[in-house]
């Protein structure tokens, strides 16, 4: 077996998602099928929201409705925003699905309706789909960079992972990689909601505007325990489907 990077972190971090906690696994690198019935159903490796999955959560969350409905919410989460700041698209995208997608639609007696559809089932988090890909090709408007974990939740990429092998120090996966990533596939950001650097040992958690000295560890999984910095223990408090009770 050759010791890399992938070996000995992704591998084992992927591996950890599906088997300890839960998720699907995919492995992509130029592996992947496009289109709809293809490995993830995308078009190609410009998308980075999974359509396929966005809209089986759609309809499972908000039955009954025509699929003008769903299309359409479809359509305003996956859309370009006219932000020209990576963060305000962000914000724009987070104000966008948090309260539910609001669409309008004709019933069948041609009546204007307007409602709002659920993107995440924030009761019972485990009714959502959890998918974790690796080497997940992603295509911008200039370059193509591959990225090491990508998180999606009902379809929408909300966990982005850049992973080092063991050796190397986290500060690599943010100043040569993870800003590299916001300039040329600045799209695969827009739906962002966490960050996490690791190298198989300890790890750090931060944000689409966290500065490298605001990434912190994740300490203890309750308040009296004794606090263990590791990879493991960011990974059971942030990437659990339910919240840890004590």
């Amino acid at each position: 077996m050759k010791y890399d990077e992938d070996t000995l972190v992704q591998e084992t971090t992927a591996d950890y998602l599906r088997h300890q906690l839960g998720w699907e696994s995919e492995y992509s690198y130029n592996s992947e099928k496009f289109g709809k019935e293809g490995t993830l159903g995308r078009k190609d490796e410009t998308e980075i929201v999974l359509t396929r999955y966005l809209g089986e959560a759609l309809l499972k969350l908000n039955p009954g409705l025509p699929q003008e409905a769903y299309q359409a919410a479809i359509r305003e989460i996956t859309q370009p925003t006219v932000s020209q700041s990576l963060l305000h698209a962000n914000r724009e995208k987070y104000n966008l699905v948090k309260d539910g997608v609001q669409v309008s639609y004709r019933d069948e007696r041609g009546a204007l309706k307007r409602t709002r559809l659920r993107v995440f089932d924030f009761g019972n988090p485990e009714a959502n789909h959890f998918l974790c890909v690796r080497e997940l090709w992603i295509k911008g408007a200039l370059y193509r960079r591959r990225a090491d974990i990508v998180g999606f939740v009902n379809g929408l990429p909300l966990l982005f992972m850049e992973l080092k092998n063991i050796h190397k120090d986290l500060r690599r996966a943010y100043g040569e990689n993870l800003s590299d990533y916001k300039d040329t596939i600045s799209h695969a950001f827009e739906h962002n909601g966490l960050i996490i650097l690791g190298n198989g040992t300890t790890a750090k958690l931060g944000s689409l505007s966290s500065k490298y000295k605001h990434f912190r560890e994740w300490k203890r999984l309750d308040e009296d325990e004794p606090g263990i910095v590791d990879m493991e223990t960011l990974l059971k408090g942030v990437c659990s489907k339910t919240a840890r009770r004590r």
